[in-house]
């Protein structure tokens, strides 16, 4: 199996795995606020502040994904210059080296 296509299926895996996890301590979570025996503006500010916890680690999360995804393409984007530059350098080697060996012909002919 292609280890590329194996790791992208895993990150896949991973990624669902995370937001099942987050999810489900999430609605754990509101469950317990909303059996627990307090009064209902208590309950109802718990649960506004746990769901401003959730989305604002949500959004760090989104953010950091974001940026490693960015920092990814950048380091891909460096290796493609990199592999240009190598790639014209050799086809210099190699003209240089066409051009001597025909001279080195010609001048073995004359």
């Amino acid at each position: 199996m292609d280890y590329k296509l194996f790791q992208k299926r895993n990150d896949m895996t991973t990624g669902k795995i995370l937001l099942g996890v987050l999810a489900g301590a999430a609605a754990g979570a509101i469950l317990g606020i909303l059996f627990a025996p307090d009064k209902g503006s208590v309950t109802r500010k718990k649960i506004v502040d746990m769901a401003n916890d959730f989305g604002t680690d949500i959004n760090e999360k989104f953010s950091n994904g974001i940026k490693g995804v960015m920092d990814q393409f950048e380091n891909t984007q460096e290796d493609a210059k990199d592999l240009v530059e190598f790639g014209k350098s050799k086809v210099e080697d190699i003209k240089h080296e066409i051009k001597n060996t025909s001279n080195t012909n010609v001048m073995q002919r004359s």
